[in-house]
């Protein structure tokens, strides 16, 4: 690829691969991002990264991730249970928040009256016990891949046939996303569905975020992870499968179409890849593209405004991830940092720290925040927007079977002419008239409507 001059809007463009970094990112054509990823790519061997010593000791008959090669195939149970001093910690560390003074004018940033409202929440009721009982209600485990110990929850439907799908979180989520949709997948038939949509679920945590191994070493990019994700689902059993993702997750969705390991039929996504183009350049500095109908003039305006002011968390993280040493020390500066990924759901969130009840609730939003706290991966997880050199938003040109679903405060709400453009073996779309960034977690009965309508079609094949 020759080199490109940099300017503000090429900066601006390389961005919207989230990852960016401090060079002109090109917007991938089909034939270039299969090259990217190529079928038959060999898995890099890692030396062991070994998890915090709180969750080494966690995992149940597990051997110590740095007694463990690449080449182990076992799979082990794992719990965690926080300790009482780290809680303690926490709460002392939210209550001794050094705060600065309030905001000039809202597009500064995160509120001082929400940020507030949110740590005394946070200090005073928010109940990590309740969270943490509620998550390890599923079965969990962790294998080693590559010399990192992959983390993953996996429940298996009591229908026969389940169709098993992994799904895959992205940033500033967690596996803590996905809970809302376990049940109605893999126990349809509770949720006003046939036993005919039973799913097996697969929900690893990422690389570097939750439970999973942190790497020591660089390259567990979105290529790398699809890789892996191969890899456990040939681990348990599983010779035909689905994949599904949002934000990271639809990048390292997106590479495992394009990589196509025996067995993967088919793929959802509700952050799917469709600017065209000719469009991208233009993206945020115009000329407006002549010609738009309503559907492609919201999801221009919806890139405008992100790509001109909400791309400083990715920015920083694609540049300069271990300069965030405060997201580590400071619990507020972690929640404020993470609550900020983009406008749409920041508002929502504002909302519900003021009373509001849709989607999300206040114990939703901190048990990720804790989560990411009690793991100690803020900096872990903003590592991969330096390892990934993908046009997030570029069409990939994907072979398989995809569905989209499109909710309207996305980052960008993917219209129909761009999407059947974008995915040349679309098998689903919907429009949604609400939801935000984190579909499973905000809006679970939408999004299990669509992967079970999306998937029905693969189902016998």
């Amino acid at each position: 690829m020759s080199a490109t001059p940099l300017t503000r809007r090429n900066f601006l463009y390389a961005s919207t691969s989230i990852a960016g970094a401090l060079a002109f990112v090109a917007p991938l054509s089909p034939a270039h991002a299969q090259a990217v990823a190529p079928p038959d790519a060999p898995t890099l061997a890692r030396p062991p990264a070994a998890p915090p010593a709180h969750m080494t000791a966690a995992a149940d008959g597990a051997v110590a991730a740095a007694t463990r090669g690449s080449s182990d195939p076992s799979i082990h149970p794992f719990h965690f249970h926080a300790s009482d001093e780290d809680l303690a910690d926490l709460k002392r560390r939210i209550r001794a928040t050094r705060w600065p003074e309030r905001e000039n004018d809202p597009s500064q940033g995160v509120s001082l009256a929400t940020a507030r409202k949110l740590a005394d929440y946070w200090a005073d009721h928010h109940d990590w016990r309740r969270a943490e009982a509620q998550l390890f209600a599923y079965p969990h485990f962790v294998t080693n891949i590559d010399g990192v110990d992959i983390h993953f929850i996996h429940v298996r439907s009591k229908h026969a046939n389940a169709l098993p799908m992994i799904v895959t979180h992205g940033w500033p989520g967690s596996i803590i996303e996905q809970l809302k949709i376990i049940g109605p997948l893999t126990d349809p038939t509770a949720f006003g569905g046939t036993a005919a949509d039973a799913f097996d679920v697969v929900i690893p945590s990422l690389p570097g975020y939750g439970f999973s191994g942190k790497p020591s070493v660089n390259g567990w990019d979105p290529q790398h992870i699809a890789r892996a994700w191969a890899v456990l689902m040939t681990r348990l059993g599983y010779k035909r499968y689905v994949a599904q993702g949002g934000d990271w997750g639809n990048a390292v969705t997106e590479q495992m179409a394009l990589q196509q390991p025996p067995g993967l039929l088919a793929i959802h996504t509700n952050m799917p890849a469709t600017v065209p183009n000719d469009v991208a350049p233009l993206i945020p500095g115009g000329p407006e593209p002549k010609g738009l109908n309503s559907e492609e003039k919201h999801a221009w305006d919806q890139l405008v405004d992100f790509y001109s002011n909400g791309l400083g968390y990715a920015q920083e993280m694609a540049g300069r991830p271990q300069t965030l040493y405060a997201l580590a020390d400071s619990p507020m500066g972690l929640a404020a940092w993470i609550i900020d990924h983009d406008i749409r759901s920041y508002n929502l969130i504002t909302r519900v720290f003021d009373g509001a009840s849709e989607g999300l609730t206040r114990d939703d939003i901190l048990d990720n925040i804790t989560l990411y706290w009690l793991t100690n991966t803020a900096v872990s997880s903003a590592r991969l927007y330096r390892e990934s050199k993908l046009a997030f938003f570029a069409p990939k040109g994907i072979p398989l079977p995809t569905g989209v679903s499109a909710f309207r405060d996305e980052i960008y709400q993917a219209p129909e002419s761009w999407t059947r453009k974008a995915y040349p073996h679309l098998v689903f779309y919907k429009r949604h008239d609400k939801g935000t960034h984190f579909a499973a977690w905000e809006q679970p009965q939408a999004l299990t409507e669509d992967l079970r309508e999306t998937f029905r079609g693969v189902r016998t094949t």
